[in-house]
Formats: C-alpha cells, sequence, structure tokens
C-alpha cells in the first residue's frame, strides 16, 4: 500500500556533493573488477600514525567502556590541541576556547549556527569547498558569492566587498584552498584578520590543511584576530580521515553556544577516538614523510601531464590538489570526468562541484594517492588526451 506522499523540506534541496558521488560511483566501479586511479576525494592513502593505532587498541582493552564524553571533547585533547598551537605558531591557547567536534564538517555547523542568524550573509570565495555553501542555505543563511578565481590572483579580495551595498555577516577563508591549492600569504591572512575587525564582520579561517604546504609552513588567523573561529581536523595532515575528530578554536564568548548546540546534536565525539587522537600531534616525523609524497606526487603531475589538460592551473602551494584548467579541451567537466572515468579509468571532481560558475572549465585533481597511482594517472590521461584530440579533430 502505498501512502500518502509527505513534505520534503526545502532546505534539504541543495546541491550534492559531487566528489562524494563520484567517489561512489568509482568504488561500484573498482568492486566491479574495475582498475580506477583515485584522484577524485581528497583524503590521504596512509593510514593513521601507528602511535595513534596503538594507542586506540590499548583503550579498547584497559577500557571496560566508552562512554560519552563531555560535549567539547575530553580534557586530555583539549590540552593536547592547545599545546599545539603553542609548538606550531607560539600561541598560547586557553584549552576552553577548544571545542573538538566529529570532523570539521560539523565544527562548520556548529559555528555558522552559534555566530548567525537565518538570513545572515556570509561571503565566500568562489571556488571553493561546496559544503560552506549547501549547509549555509540549509540552515537559512546567504552564502554571498566572493570571486576568487585567476582574475582575482586566486585569492578573496577585501575591496571587492568594499563595493557591495551592505558588508556581509561573516567571511569564509581557506588556505591552504580547496580545490585550488593556494596559499594566502601572512601580510593578505593579517589583512583580511584586520579588516574584518575593524568592520565587524566575523570571520572564519578554515585550517584543516595546515601541515601540508611546500614553501613556508601556513600562519593562523588566531595570529591576527580575536574574534576569529579557527576550524581544523585530524582528516588531513594527520591521515585520519573516517576517525572524525576535528576541533575549533573559539572566541571566549562563543564557547558556551557551542557547548549547547554540541550536546543537542551529536552529544560528544567517539570517545575512543579522542584518547587515541592524544598521540596524533607527537607524529610529526612519520606525517612529514606523507607530506614529502605529496610533494613528489605533485611534481609528478605538474610535469607529466598535458599542457591542455593543466592549462592555466592555480599555483598549487599547499593542500593535495591542482585545480586544473581543461577548458582547451572542454568546457563541460561533468561530462568530460564521466569520460575519462568510464574509457581511462581515472576518476577525477568536476570543478562545478567548487564553482558554480565557472567550473564547467575545471576539474580538481588529488595527488594524495601513492606514487605510483600518480604515474598510472598520467599514463592513462596522456593516452585520453591524444584520442580525444583525434576525435574532435
Amino acid at each position: 500500500m502505498i501512502g500518502p506522499t509527505l513534505k520534503i523540506s526545502d532546505r534539504s534541496k541543495m546541491p550534492p556533493f559531487m566528489a562524494m558521488d563520484v567517489m561512489r560511483l568509482a568504488a561500484e566501479l573498482d568492486a566491479d573488477g574495475g582498475d580506477i586511479v583515485h584522484l577524485e576525494v581528497g583524503q590521504p592513502s596512509s593510514p593513521a600514525p601507528q602511535p595513534v593505532i596503538n594507542a586506540l587498541l590499548e583503550s579498547m582493552v584497559e577500557q571496560r567502556t566508552h562512554g560519552y564524553s563531555v560535549a567539547l571533547g575530553i580534557p586530555e585533547l583539549r590540552q593536547r590541541i592547545a599545546k599545539h598551537y603553542q609548538e606550531w605558531y607560539g600561541l598560547n591557547i586557553d584549552p576552553k576556547c577548544v571545542a573538538v567536534t566529529v570532523g570539521s564538517s560539523m565544527a562548520f555547523a556548529i559555528s555558522f549556527l552559534a555566530a548567525f542568524d537565518v538570513g545572515d550573509r556570509i561571503a565566500i570565495p568562489n571556488p571553493g569547498y561546496p559544503a560552506y555553501r549547501n549547509l549555509m542555505i540549509g540552515m537559512g543563511l546567504e552564502p554571498v558569492i566572493l570571486p576568487a578565481g585567476p582574475k582575482e590572483g586566486w585569492l578573496p579580495r577585501l575591496k571587492d566587498m568594499e563595493k557591495w551595498e551592505k558588508l556581509p555577516d561573516g567571511l569564509m577563508i581557506a588556505s591552504p584552498h580547496n580545490p585550488t591549492g593556494v596559499v594566502i600569504s601572512d601580510d593578505e591572512l593579517k589583512n583580511i584578520c584586520e579588516w574584518c575587525d575593524g568592520n565587524n564582520v566575523r570571520l572564519i579561517s578554515d585550517e584543516i590543511y595546515h601541515g601540508l604546504s611546500y614553501k613556508d609552513r601556513c600562519e593562523t588567523a588566531l595570529k591576527y584576530n580575536d574574534n576569529v573561529i579557527v576550524i581544523n581536523s585530524l582528516s588531513k595532515y594527520f591521515s585520519m580521515t573516517g576517525w572524525r575528530i576535528g576541533w575549533m578554536i573559539l572566541p571566549e564568548q562563543l564557547v558556551n553556544a557551542a557547548e549547547k548546540l554540541s550536546q543537542n546534536l551529536y552529544i560528544s565525539a567517539p570517545t575512543p577516538n579522542q584518547i587515541a587522537a592524544v598521540k596524533a600531534f607527537d607524529c610529526s616525523e612519520e606525517l612529514d614523510l606523507h607530506v614529502k609524497r605529496y610533494r613528489e606526487n605533485r611534481q609528478v603531475l605538474l610535469s607529466g601531464l598535458p599542457s591542455e589538460f593543466l592549462g592555466k592551473a592555480a599555483p598549487c602551494d599547499g593542500a593535495f590538489y591542482i585545480y586544473a584548467d581543461i577548458s582547451a579541451l572542454s568546457v563541460d567537466s561533468i561530462s568530460f570526468a564521466k569520460k575519462l572515468l568510464d574509457e581511462s579509468g581515472v576518476a577525477t571532481t568536476p570543478g562545478v562541484d567548487f564553482d558554480p560558475i565557472n567550473g564547467h572549465r575545471y576539474l580538481r585533481l588529488s595527488f594524495a594517492g601513492s606514487k605510483k597511482s600518480m604515474h598510472e594517472a598520467v599514463k592513462r590521461i596522456n593516452s585520453f588526451v591524444d584520442a580525444y584530440k583525434r576525435d574532435a579533430a
């Protein structure tokens, strides 16, 4: 018996996260015996650091139960995160301002709910991580596109916001940036932080790719702005995507709001994972070897892929992405990515996932996999491009 058709909320009618859709399709092809080279999803192919794994196993044996932690995280992890900011950035962070979350994704949701009301406007650089925009739409916030493409040097420009009739209530930035890999310089970061403070604009700084830079270590926005919300996680540099441990560094006045939201949304991040995560911050020697591999992978792709495939790619000085300009071959990145996957077994993410305006000209390539897979990707993409050009002639 078919019942009545009931309502589906308007707020849920957001675009899909295309990278995850491609990941699902590629996984299905793998399961059917396909030989897929994965450049589609931004997650390391390396396991979590061994001391973290050991700590998890010890915890499972030594503790009879793993109940809820307090909403903002176990004290040991909050203290270790605060110490991390002293070690990396020379900053003294009060552990009480550290909030452990279920991955950085939940940190974004908590920060949006704690700092903004329905109808508030938040400027987001374009291209950018699609979950920012989609979460804002679902919460009744208004994402305001701030151009940050090749014309703008791949960076958000303060002067562009100053031309708007009304300044936004908030500004999202990310450095290193997804999908471009662009890094905001220390001077530019300082300018952004000071501008936001001077104009009463709440700044949210996505720093989940810190540790993954190929020049100087990235600076944190906390150095220049006391009102900033900084978001980070163990997913990228620490190779712990599936562990779902993220964190926020919050202004003191937002801690109580974030705690109440966390209590009601998810109670706490997984306790065993929190216990083990304390060890992650002592594993830099192991983790920096992954960064060395990413640097080498980056060079394999940049030196080996066809010029028509890379085009005027963004300068990927951080994270583990190349944002390839494929416009010399196609201006339909969805169809092009599908054809590349179907015919060559190379999975990539169409640029429209990150840029609804100009993303049809771009593909995002992740070089977080093995060096062997990067060489295989170069071989297959070169063959694909040669055939594609012959067919188009």
